[in-house]
């Protein structure tokens, strides 16, 4: 119940309806406790060697300190293996917005067993493009289209919305870099009037360009970010039952829903994972690790 986003109080509610007797928030929270044992090892668990494609996002959650309670973030960063197989790689708090935290953070990945990461998208949050790079020297790092989508509409009235992620889609979804980049020139004309989200795309264009560099079912699994927005959602039921005391109690609720979607995952791998596969094969960057650890 308490993996399934239920608060303290509906469990004692729904014990109490069900069994005829109540229990104590404390009482449910040592019988979750049990728990933080089989977390710690989760959390310093050997890794596989190789990972083609990682994805780093973060969701926000309430905690309560001396001066109140305010809003922090959990990052999370999702892996796919060599089979297309799905894993929440760690949950990670503390100061995001720093180089030296990301460093941390991949060396900590690093000393765990991955020896080479081929893509990371991730939202373009400050000092984890260099972190990342100072540890994993090959990689690949692309920013978010969907978080790109989403500044730029900070720009743009409610009202054109529709209109403007419709011309969007078509230069990201574009055939060739040459039919985004004649996309692209026909969006910044029609949406001139938005000088703001222009501006998203202009700083940010050869992250789209970048994409081209790859066959279409590449593309589409860096650009479609279903899977890690999933995982989000899902944590998001869980973490919105109040404000939390401390971080061991967030990453606490998050694994026990981690284990829930590792149920959900078990046998399933990413859509047509092979003709990625096929595709990655043929860059020279991503093949030569792709028939590395093949072989281990």
């Amino acid at each position: 119940m308490y993996a399934r986003g239920m608060s303290q109080r509906d469990i004692s509610s729904t014990i109490d309806d069900i069994y005829g007797f109540m229990l104590s928030a404390e009482q449910i929270s040592h019988i979750t406790d049990s728990v933080l044992d089989e977390l710690h090892e989760w959390q310093n668990r050997p890794l596989k060697a190789f990972y083609p494609f990682v994805f780093v996002d973060c969701i926000y959650v309430s905690m309560r300190g001396d001066k109140g309670v305010s809003d922090q973030a959990v990052y999370v960063i999702l892996g796919y293996d060599l089979k297309g197989k799905k894993d929440v790689l760690g949950l990670w708090m503390g100061d995001t917005e720093s180089k030296h935290h990301w460093m941390q953070v991949f060396d900590e990945i690093k000393a765990r067993g991955v020896q080479d990461i081929g893509f990371i998208s991730m939202d373009g949050v400050s000092g984890l493009e260099d972190g990342a790079k100072s540890i994993f020297k090959n990689v690949v790092v692309q920013r978010c289209i969907v978080h790109l989508i989403r500044n730029s509409l900070k720009y743009v009235p409610s009202k054109d919305y529709k209109a403007f992620t419709a011309q969007l889609k078509k230069i990201y979804g574009a055939v060739s870099l040459r039919a985004a980049q004649s996309e692209f020139e026909k969006f910044c004309e029609t949406w001139s009037k938005y000088p703001g989200a222009i501006r998203v795309w202009k700083d940010n264009f050869r992250h789209v360009e970048q994409l081209y560099q790859y066959g279409s079912d590449v593309r589409r699994v860096m650009y479609t970010t279903n899977a890690i927005e999933s995982v989000n959602a899902s944590f998001r039921k869980v973490t919105k039952q109040g404000a939390f005391q401390s971080e061991t109690a967030v990453f606490k609720v998050l694994y026990l829903r981690i284990k829930e979607l590792y149920k959900k995952w078990k046998g399933h791998s990413i859509q047509n994972w092979a003709i990625v596969m096929n595709q990655l094969c043929i860059d020279e960057r991503v093949g030569q690790m792709i028939r590395k650890y093949s072989a281990l």
